[in-house]
């Protein structure tokens, strides 16, 4: 069975197992997902509604990205799980002979990439969905403004999660260019992810806290 497929109760047993997957990419990606899902609760209980009426075009918008994201977000728990298993064996390579360590240096490099990549897409997603949440909490309905905030906290989450998921494999490839350009790329949509979501999670306090 898919871990994406799992019951929430089977997924935090396995979580918390001895098993390598999932672990934190696959809880990143499961956590964004949900994040995403909220801002299409929202949308979803917002259109049709004639006070919200202006915002019906954008509104069906949001929920056509929303459902993409969603999908994609929720297949990379498996993603990530597939691409971890194979750099978690190259750990275990023999380095008796050199041919050995040239080999595992070799296997190393190429399964640290293969594992950033998922990592990478989910930081991605992630700020796509961030973007969501931006036009929601203007255009959303005021009934749902706290589910806003916590959509957009669980992707502020999320996203610096999967930071870490891709700077624990970059600290560790001997590639420099390849290191560069990923994690100038994440820095830069974690950045500005942030400070999105804490931008929107200051007006739904606003809005909230009186």
């Amino acid at each position: 069975m898919k871990i994406s497929n799992k019951s929430c109760v089977d997924f935090v047993n396995q979580l918390a197992s001895k098993e390598p997957v999932p672990g934190g990419g696959g809880v990143a990606a499961l956590v964004g997902g949900i994040g995403v899902a909220l801002s299409s609760m929202v949308s979803n209980l917002t259109v049709g509604k004639k006070k919200y009426a202006e915002y019906e075009e954008s509104l069906q918008e949001i929920l056509k990205k929303a459902e993409e994201l969603e999908n994609r977000l929720i297949k990379m728990i498996d993603e990530d799980a597939e691409c971890f298993l194979p750099l978690s064996k190259a750990y275990g390579l023999p380095t008796e002979t050199d041919e050995e360590k040239k080999i595992k240096q070799e296997t190393m490099e190429r399964n640290l990439k293969i594992a950033c990549e998922v990592p990478l897409n989910i930081v991605r997603a992630c700020h796509e969905s961030i973007k969501l949440h931006e036009e929601l909490v203007d255009k959303g309905s005021r009934l749902l403004i706290s589910d806003v905030g916590v959509g957009v906290q669980c992707l502020r989450a999320a996203i610096l999660s999967a930071k870490l998921c891709v700077f624990i494999n970059t600290n560790s490839i001997k590639d420099l260019e390849y290191v560069n350009r990923v994690e100038s790329e994440v820095n830069e949509l974690v950045e500005d992810g942030v400070k999105i979501c804490d931008e929107v999670y200051t007006k739904v306090e606003a809005i909230i806290i009186k």
